[in-house]
């Protein structure tokens, strides 16, 4: 009846440690996303990550405008010629569309509606020239094996 009752014992503890494994290590939507988009230092980079894709976004004509006031320390001014230029914690933000390093004007030509992820690393990342130091904002448009399309329109 003791051999019995540690058998049962052990197995249900067993049970529990299989169970507890798969249920404590869940990811999350920000780090699936991040999986999804991102390459190399952009990866394991921290930072606030947001599904465009899931956003309204449409009123909008720079994304800069959007994200303004979503991201703490996130400032957006625009220069003379017309320009936004992102801010961070009073250094100027380095700006990457799919890891590549872009000019601040060239959103201004980027649809919103293109856009799937924003990563905002909001410290000095090692990836960026310079070192980042005004933080960096990573933007990554739809894939086009992502985009639906409707075959049947006219």
């Amino acid at each position: 009846m003791k051999k019995f009752f540690l058998i049962a014992v052990l197995i249900v503890a067993t049970i529990g440690v299989i169970a507890q494994r798969r249920v404590t290590n869940p990811k999350s939507y920000q780090e699936i996303l991040n999986e999804k988009y991102t390459n190399g230092m952009f990866k394991s980079a921290e930072g606030v990550i947001f599904d465009i894709e899931n956003e309204i976004v449409q009123p909008y004509f720079n994304i800069l405008d959007w994200l303004q006031g979503r991201v703490a320390g996130l400032q957006v001014f625009t220069s003379w010629s017309g320009i936004r230029v992102p801010v961070i914690r009073g250094s100027i933000a380095s700006i990457y569309v799919d890891e590549i390093r872009m000019d601040a004007s060239y959103l201004n030509s980027l649809s919103v509606n293109d856009i799937g992820m924003i990563k905002v690393i909001k410290g000095p990342f090692a990836g960026a020239i310079g070192n980042g130091g005004g933080g960096t904002i990573a933007i990554y448009t739809i894939r086009p094996d992502e985009e639906e399309f409707d075959l049947n329109s006219d």
